[in-house]
């Protein structure tokens, strides 16, 4: 086995998320077309956001601006899982759940993609919520990567840990 390895993980940065969510706030603030509709869009709890407003479309339109704003941070958004509007008293409210880990389900199937159709002799091991990945040879690393990435997952991934 060469001593070269790297993890597969599905994290988010905390701190840019925050950061979208402030510019989208201000955002909301400022724009006539939020005007009076009592848009806001805040942290509930540590892994969860909350938009509420008076209508559904407005409150849409609040999701519409924090995906805008989480792109520009180069933030996945695969890593929110975003509710229907629902009808909460006289506002609609859009609750956003924030997804962090792999699943060992999706774990497998990460791990059977590159037994079947990646370089020979590359090892991949789950390891709570990552993956390690250990190739033969340090040229097999791109490789490797270009295959997951390629592979559309409906959770966000990133490489971690370059051995």
């Amino acid at each position: 086995m060469g001593d070269s390895s790297f993890d597969i993980v599905s994290k988010y940065d905390r701190q840019e998320v925050d950061n979208a969510l402030g510019q989208t706030a201000r955002e909301i603030a400022t724009r006539f077309d939020f005007k009076g509709t009592g848009a806001s869009i805040e942290w509930q709890g540590e892994e969860a956001i909350e938009i509420t407003a008076s209508a559904d479309d407005r409150a849409t339109a609040v999701l519409d601006v924090f995906k805008g704003k989480l792109i520009k941070r180069d933030v996945s958004l695969k890593v929110i899982d975003a509710s229907e509007p629902r009808q909460s008293g006289v506002v609609s409210k859009i609750g956003i759940a924030l997804k962090e880990g792999i699943s060992s389900e999706d774990a497998k199937k990460i791990s059977k993609l590159i037994r079947d159709e990646g370089p020979k002799g590359v090892k991949a091991q789950i390891q709570g919520d990552e993956l390690g990945v250990s190739p033969k040879s340090r040229d097999q690393l791109p490789e490797v990567q270009t295959l997951i990435r390629d592979a559309d997952y409906d959770f966000a991934v990133q490489f971690a840990n370059y051995r």
